[in-house]
This record gives structure tokens, C-alpha cells and sequence, in this order.
């Protein structure tokens, strides 16, 4: 659903990453468990790999140590603005075969859509994913008015598809039917900073989620007691006024019980 699936829709993007969407539930969470332990892949940063997390938006990333694919990172993500719910997305995917290996992947109509972000890098893809559609004859009229992203190319669409153009209720059509492409780039423009401004609200409450997980886990790190209690099986490097945990944190006191020790 990500660089991978704009290659092969001819809208070529090079992407270090592999981007995945995935069904939280438990049956798809042990077999991606066991796939990403036999990929040798470690979270990396917050959230944690639950189904909730994925549920409410966010992804999970992850980065790969197994040899043929070291480095590689994963992004897995269950739910997309502005897309259709798994089950629907599934039934319009497309197939292909690679090295006897079938790849299923996100149907040009919904990678667009999902394409759709605040990003600076996305809608260049979508001109060009969408360009190559309409030059290719893939997808149909319909898809084409409401997706192409060039004025010029939007006016002969519209001019060829007069009657299904003067139906659609995209502002960028209407104008096109005019052959202005001042207008038509205007609107277009319009059109984008509406989506970027959806994108950005669809993200601040999981932003602001984000940054609390990123708090707690810093605060977790930095706790002078959990460094300390990595130490109490050490008693005697306790008793000398030196706590001797993994990061090796000097106390300059250190008051040692049977089953703690505190900083101060």
C-alpha cells in the first residue's frame, strides 16, 4: 500500500520501507507474530505492538535483522483516513505474482485515496499514479474526474465525458467545463489544502498519544529507581555506596534494603 504498490502502478517511488495493512485481530496478530520473528524484526519506537493501538489509527514500525532483509523496516497499519474498512478494501485488491510469491495489494483507486495526507511527498505520487491511470485507459472516466490532479488533462477529460463530468460535484470539474486552467490549478489547490487540513485533525489526538507513550517511556528510562532496583541483587556494591546496574549509575548515597535501593 505504500512506495511498493506505486511501482507497480507505473508511478514509480524508491521506498526503503514496506508499508502493510493488517487486520487486529488475533488470529491475524499470531501470524504476523510469527512472521516478524522469523524476519528477526524489533519495534522500533512507541506504540507497542497491540491490537488497540492499531485499531485507533496509529502504526506500528519495525526494523529487520534477519540477513537478506537487515534494515528493512515494517510499518503496519490496520485503519487509513478517508479509506474503507479492511473487509471492503480486500475484495477490490489487486493481485500479482512475483518470484512465485502472490502479492496482494491496495487497489489504485484506494491507494490514492490513502495517498491523501498532509505530506508534501504524496501528491506528486497521486498526479503521477493517476496520470498513468488515465494515459494507460485504466480505471475508467468516472476515476478520472474525480482524481486527476492536472488542469489540463482534467479540461479533456471533462470535454471528452461532458455529461458524466456535468454530474460530478468535485469544484475542479465544474470549472473544467469552462476550459480555464487558472481556474481548474485553483481549485485544485482549494482542493488539496482541504485534504491536508482533514489529515492533520485526523492526527493530532493520535500525535498528542504518541507523545505521551514517547514521556513515559523517556521518564521509565531516566528513573533513578528502576536503575536502582536493576541493582538489588547486588547488595554488597549497594552497601559500598555504588549501585552496580547494566548503565552503571554512581549514587553518592545509597540506602540499601532487602529488596530495594534508593538514590539521592
Amino acid at each position: 500500500m505504500g512506495g511498493q504498490a506505486c511501482v507497480f502502478y507505473g508511478a514509480a517511488e524508491f521506498s526503503r520501507d514496506l508499508d502493510l495493512l493488517v487486520v487486529a485481530d488475533p488470529r491475524g496478530f499470531a501470524l504476523l507474530r510469527a512472521a516478524l520473528d522469523d524476519l528477526e524484526a524489533e519495534r522500533i519506537e512507541v506504540p507497542s505492538f497491540e491490537p488497540e493501538f492499531l485499531r485507533r489509527g496509529h502504526a506500528v514500525h519495525f526494523r529487520c535483522a534477519r540477513e537478506d532483509v537487515k534494515g528493512l523496516r515494517i510499518d503496519l497499519m490496520s485503519k487509513l483516513r478517508g479509506v474503507d474498512d479492511f473487509e471492503s478494501l480486500w475484495l477490490r485488491r489487486s493481485t500479482v505474482e512475483a518470484d512465485g510469491v502472490v502479492v496482494e495489494m491496495m487497489a489504485l483507486e484506494d491507494l490514492v485515496l490513502a495517498k491523501k495526507t498532509q505530506r508534501d511527498k504524496d501528491w506528486p505520487m497521486i498526479r503521477r499514479l493517476v496520470e498513468e491511470s488515465y494515459f494507460q485507459k485504466i480505471c475508467g472516466p468516472a476515476f478520472w474526474l474525480r482524481e486527476l490532479r492536472t488542469p489540463e488533462l482534467i479540461i479533456e477529460a471533462a470535454a471528452a465525458h461532458r455529461d458524466l463530468a456535468r454530474e460530478m460535484t468535485r469544484p475542479a470539474v465544474a470549472v473544467a467545463l469552462t476550459g480555464d486552467p487558472e481556474t481548474v490549478a485553483a481549485a485544485l489547490t482549494a482542493e488539496e489544502n482541504s485534504e491536508r487540513a482533514r489529515d492533520r485533525l485526523w492526527w493530532q489526538p493520535l500525535r498528542a498519544e504518541l507523545e505521551q507513550l514517547r514521556h513515559a517511556k523517556t521518564k521509565h528510562r531516566r528513573s533513578p529507581a528502576r536503575y536502582c532496583r536493576l541493582a538489588m541483587d547486588f547488595s554488597s556494591a549497594c552497601a559500598a555506596g555504588y549501585c552496580g546496574s547494566p548503565g552503571g549509575i554512581s549514587c553518592s548515597n545509597v540506602r540499601a534494603s532487602a529488596n530495594f535501593c534508593r538514590c539521592t
